[in-house]
């Protein structure tokens, strides 16, 4: 009885599932020290399906003007409802001084784009785990990013 329920429950990731997205939606700085940055990323996740969606693992790599920027995991478990979306915040502590010389190269010129990428894998299941790999990129205008 159990073996029929539990094949059941994995025919039900069939034909009309579709993968969540994950979306880095804002980058809120907390401290900003010379040896030692501080942020919370806010990472919004859409579930498109009409199951819950069941996260364990967010891992996150997130790359500006080809230099890493932050990495890590974010192994709180939290859950999405069906055909709705969740903003998660992830606290993130950074040491940039090795890179600040590129970092300021590439803030010379605020109003020029400098490519940003985010790679990471979105753990989720309960039973049966089912990872999916991210990849966004696009492009940033620092001079659209200051206040006036």
């Amino acid at each position: 009885m159990v073996l029929v329920n539990l094949a059941g429950c994995a025919s039900g990731w069939g034909g009309h599932y579709q993968d969540p997205s994950v979306h880095l939606v804002r980058v809120e700085t907390v401290k900003a020290r010379l040896m030692q940055q501080e942020f919370i990323l806010h990472f919004r996740i859409d579930n498109p399906n009409d199951s819950t969606l069941q996260v364990r693992n967010l891992h996150y790599a997130v790359h500006l003007g080809g230099l890493l920027l932050a990495e890590g995991d974010y192994g709180q478990w939290f859950r999405v409802d069906g055909h709705t979306r969740r903003v998660i915040e992830v606290p993130v502590r950074t040491n940039l001084w090795r890179q600040l010389k590129p970092i300021a190269k590439l803030l010379e010129h605020p109003e020029r784009a400098i490519p940003y990428r985010l790679e990471g894998e979105l753990s989720s299941g309960l039973f049966f785990a089912r990872d999916l790999h991210l990849l966004r990129k696009g492009e940033i205008i620092p001079a659209d990013l200051i206040p006036e």
